[in-house]
């Protein structure tokens, strides 16, 4: 027999819209972080069958907001121009702004990086999150956070060196 979700999708929104929408935050700017939401509860809806009661609501609409966040951005082409502004950020003001070769690296990174790989990343290098928390996340151990984040690092340096 099929699992069936008892999920009450307007309990969830109500306790859990300030959380996802703080997460949007992240990705994009109040002007786009309610349409996000939006998007982001449609897919609950879609997917409420799906959860499974054993785990914690708040881990599992974390994981589909960085999910459906992630893959938006890859579709709008807007990451290089969110990442910059990061950078901007967290940068010092005198920080110089990234060169074309810089650019270019991180443009060829993230074309040969698989999506949980590229989402990995960012729960690490932008959100701080520790290994640990991560496999949490991802139902893995901490070796397969610090071996895909290996990985990465293997690949960054593969990509310099041709470069």
């Amino acid at each position: 027999m099929p699992h069936t979700s008892t999920l009450d999708i307007e309990a969830v929104y109500r306790q859990y819209a300030p959380m996802v929408y703080r997460r949007i935050l992240g990705f994009y700017d109040a002007n786009e972080a309610e349409e996000v939401l939006h998007e982001i509860f449609i897919k609950v809806i879609e997917r409420a069958d799906q959860f499974r009661q054993e785990s914690s609501p708040t881990t599992w609409l974390y994981s589909i907001t960085t999910n459906h966040c992630i893959n938006r951005l890859c579709k709008s082409r807007r990451r290089d121009e969110i990442i910059s502004e990061r950078k901007q950020e967290l940068a010092p003001s005198h920080a110089r702004p990234p060169s074309q070769t810089e650019v270019l690296f991180w443009r060829q990174l993230r074309a040969r990086v698989d999506e949980e790989l590229l989402e990995i990343a960012v729960l690490y290098y932008l959100d701080g999150l520790n290994h640990a928390e991560i496999a949490r996340a991802y139902g893995v151990s901490r070796r397969t956070i610090g071996n895909r984040l290996e990985e990465l690092k293997e690949l960054a340096q593969s990509l310099a060196e041709q470069g």
